[in-house]
Order: structure tokens, then sequence, then C-alpha cells
């Protein structure tokens, strides 16, 4: 079946030094989301939240764990798109947004991205023994997580929470690899990830839902579209209620708190201006996350300055 003549939006970029690629590795690169870093950030952003999170930890671990997460984030991001496309390369070739991903369109075979997903794993597991064996258990079952998102979209409306625990399984696996130990203020802002991201990835999907509706899929997009104002608030709302949980049972500096007004007037403005009707925007909403979540960052080292 053909893609819905009636939007013409993609998201994938075969410019900029992409292009400067041999050609037999442009596939790889386009598969791996390498042209769209939003998602690494998205990603490796909850974990760096999560080692910033405990209070009592050294400055030079911090840092180690902030590179190796870094790493990291980049080929399990990878490794996931490489999961999903492989789960939905027939829906991506009925979806405008998506049908020129390597595998929808045939540049690349199952088999290639079977490899080229060996591969990211082996670089994974590589940084993932860098850390502490509570880490490697979270490591672990977060591939479980990995797996089973893709197919969220065939069985509930529902997919984006499923994706919000997987995306924000990086807070808890930081944390632990700072403090060595799980706790109430990790379980907190493990929640306050999902709910971030159960909402700015609704508004992602906002993109897909005539092609989605179409085709049959179902999305969180889809089922809050008429009240997605109201929604994405909620979602928004209940992230940073939880945060404020985790950082007052970390206890961290009372300096957090005026460092945490930036990022709550960037989401309150997010959540009002939303408007499905319009991809780009969506596009360019979902994006902006990128620069909340360095905000959020910047808050929580905050916190760790005692005065």
């Amino acid at each position: 079946m053909p893609v819905s003549p009636a939007t013409l939006h993609t998201d994938i970029k075969v410019t900029g030094w992409i292009a400067r690629l041999p050609p037999a590795l442009r596939p790889y690169a386009l598969l791996a989301r390498l042209d769209r870093p939003i998602g690494t950030w998205l990603l490796f952003l909850p974990g760096v939240w999560g080692i910033l999170l405990p209070q009592q930890v050294a400055v030079t671990e911090r840092l180690r764990l902030v590179v190796l997460f870094g790493i990291g984030s980049l080929v399990m991001r990878g490794a996931g798109c490489v999961v999903n496309d492989m789960w939905d390369r027939d829906i991506d070739r009925q979806v405008a947004r998506t049908a020129g991903r390597p595998l929808a369109s045939g540049a690349l075979t199952m088999r290639q991205a079977a490899l080229f997903l060996l591969l990211l794993l082996l670089i994974g597991l590589g940084v993932l023994v860098q850390l502490n064996s509570l880490s490697w258990v979270l490591g672990v079952s977060s591939l479980v997580l990995v797996a089973l998102y893709p197919l969220a979209k065939r069985f509930t409306w529902w997919p984006q929470l499923v994706m919000g625990f997987t995306f924000g399984f990086g807070a808890p696996m930081g944390y632990a690899a700072a403090a060595g130990a799980l706790s109430w203020a990790q379980a907190a802002l493990y929640g306050a990830t999902i709910f971030w991201q159960l909402g700015f990835d609704t508004i992602y999907g906002f993109q897909d839902m005539e092609d989605d509706a179409r085709i049959g899929v179902k999305s969180t997009s889809r089922l809050w579209a008429q009240k997605a104002r109201g929604f994405i608030g909620f979602c928004y709302g209940a992230m940073f209620v939880l945060l404020a949980v985790a950082i007052m049972l970390a206890g961290a500096s009372w300096l957090v708190w005026p460092a945490l007004v930036l990022p709550a007037i960037m989401l309150a403005r997010q959540a009002a201006s939303v408007t499905p009707e319009s991809p780009r925007l969506c596009l360019a909403q979902f994006r902006f996350n990128r620069e909340i979540g360095v905000a959020i960052a910047l808050a929580l080292l905050a916190g760790l300055f005692h005065v």
C-alpha cells in the first residue's frame, strides 16, 4: 500500500556529514538514526539525571560515568532503532515519514541489519562491563523493553508509555551506577522520566496520525489528539511533581529549586502550544526537549552545591 499523498513530511536527513560517508555506510548510519542525534540525547539525559541525583559521589566518578553513558546511549539508541525497524519494516513502507528508512526502502537486508545489531550490542556490552554489578542487572533487563517496545503499537493504545519505560531506563541505571544502590529517590526519578517521555513522544506521534489511522496502528497520540494540550500538560505536571519528590528524597541543596524555574517554564509553554495538526511544529517541540533535559541536568548539578 503506498504512503499517504496528503503529507510528504519526513525527518530523515541524507545531507550534511551523512552525504560525505562512503555510499555503503550511509544506510547503516540512517538505520542507527545517526542523522538525527536527538534520540541519543533523550536517552542520554535521564542517565545524566540519575548520575547527578545522589549526593555523595566523587566528581571524577561522575565524569567517568557521564562519558560511558554518552557512548552507551549512542550505541544502544542505534540498537533500539535497528530492532524497531526490523519489526516495523512493513508498516514503515506505508507511512510517509518512515518510508525512506533503509529496511523499508530495501537499502539494507534483514541479515545486514542483524549483523549491525550484533556489533552495536557488543559495543554496548563493552560499556556495561565498566559499571557495577547492579548496573549489569538493570542493563540486561532493559533489553527486554527494547525488544518488546515495537510490538506495543500493535496491541495497545499506549505505545508511547511503553517507550517511556524503555527510554527512561537510563535514569535508574545512572543512579545505580553512581550510588551503587536503588532507592525511593531513584524510583521517583524514573517515574518523572517516564511521564516526561510519554509527553514528548506523544507530541512526536502527532506527525503520523493520518497514516497510523489509515493502516490501523494504535498510538497514544491518536487517543489524545482531541485533548492534546490537557494531556501533555498532565504528563509534564506529573513529571515535575515526581522530580521534586526525587530531589527532596535525595537531599539536594536548596540551589536546585530556583534552577528548576527555567525548565518548568519551558515545559509549561510547550504544553500550552501543542498543535497536533502541525507536523513540523510537533517535530520542533519534540526536539526542544533536549534543551529542557539539559536545563534539568544543570538544576540537578546546582543541587550538589551545599552552601
